[in-house]
């Protein structure tokens, strides 16, 4: 509900910011107008001047000038010959710098969704405290779902995307940049100083770290979840950058997901055919589940919850009737989907 009333007004600050970005890409065409109104306003009117022509004003100048850029009439036609010109030379600029600039304009701003990458861009714009994730694999997209159904913003960059991936997350309301990740405009296109974590999901090693010290430069708190192939290496970059390295022999995209959400997750392990997790988090001071006991989560959203730590008093098995307050952290077992929800409820 809370993505669903935040994207109108998503939209609406996007269109604004790209209609910033078109008026400043034809900032030199109306430049030229703006200037030869005013600079043909103001010699218009020291010549009407000496000529005794019935001008009285240099705001009347300007506004006989701007006329006469447009044919229209604005008095009568005067009698000296270097006043004439002004109605033969202005029309010709005024058409010609701004009339071409203003149909590109028109044109692209009522087409934005035709200009694909800066329309994308402007809505990243719009983003704070996201999940900025570059990579649109197969990975990727089983990621980014994740953390749709966590109701987590996302900003995802892809430079090969599939058509048919790529639908499917606009259709998320994820942006979708189509950029190299590799490059600092890229990554601040996608809004990475202001982010909350970055996950990178392309299948070299060296791409993502790469990417991943150029986001930590950009933004020094900000959350690195990256993959990487060897265990060894995964381990060593957490232990020497803090940053979250998942294997490939050891990664899911639940817990891939879980991880740029702040919340600590283990590999799912199968019971009678069923995947299951346990997922570790802190709860929120606003979160839907401050107030509920054990008892009424746990046969609301069919989880268990296993541990819960009160005022840094650990319980390894907390009663029912417990009532969860903000800033208890608590261990839930269950199955992907229903932690999912459950770390929605705590956003």
């Amino acid at each position: 509900m809370q993505l669903t009333m935040q994207q109108p007004w998503r939209e609406l600050r996007a269109s604004w910011r790209d209609t910033m970005i078109l008026l400043r890409e034809f900032r030199l065409p109306l430049l030229i107008f703006v200037v030869a109104i005013g600079g043909g306003g103001a010699l218009y009117f020291v010549l009407a001047q000496q000529a005794h022509a019935p001008i009285e004003s240099l705001p009347e100048a300007i506004y006989t000038v701007l006329a006469q850029a447009f044919l229209q009439s604005a008095g009568d036609f005067p009698n000296q010959w270097y006043l004439q010109i002004f109605y033969f030379i202005m029309p010709l600029i005024g058409i010609g710098t701004l009339a071409r600039g203003l149909t590109d304009f028109g044109v692209m701003i009522f087409n934005r969704r035709a200009r694909g990458k800066e329309w994308e861009m402007a809505v990243a714009s719009t983003f704070s405290q996201h999940v900025v994730l570059v990579g649109l694999g197969h990975l990727g997209y089983r990621v980014a779902q994740h953390l749709h159904s966590m109701h987590q913003d996302v900003v995802a960059v892809e430079m090969n995307p599939s058509e048919t991936l790529v639908a499917e997350v606009r259709a998320m309301n994820i942006p979708v940049i189509h950029d190299d990740g590799a490059r600092e405009a890229t990554l601040m296109a996608a809004g990475v100083s202001r982010a909350r974590a970055i996950m990178l999901c392309t299948q070299q090693d060296s791409l993502n770290l790469q990417m991943a010290v150029k986001a930590r430069s950009l933004n020094p708190t900000i959350q690195v979840v990256l993959r990487i192939f060897d265990d060894d290496f995964a381990e060593a970059l957490h232990k020497q950058f803090g940053f979250k390295a998942f294997s490939a022999t050891g990664m899911a995209a639940p817990a891939f997901a879980a991880a740029a959400a702040g919340v600590d997750i283990t590999y799912p392990l199968t019971v009678e055919g069923q995947a299951l997790s346990l997922a570790r988090f802190n709860l929120a001071a606003h979160s839907a589940l401050v107030g509920c006991t054990i008892a009424e989560i746990e046969d609301r959203d069919d989880v268990s919850i296993v541990f819960l730590r009160h005022q840094d008093v650990p319980d390894m098995h907390p009663s029912g009737d417990r009532r969860l307050s903000a800033g208890d952290v608590i261990a839930v077992l269950g199955s992907p989907s229903q932690l999912n929800h459950m770390v929605a409820q705590n956003q």
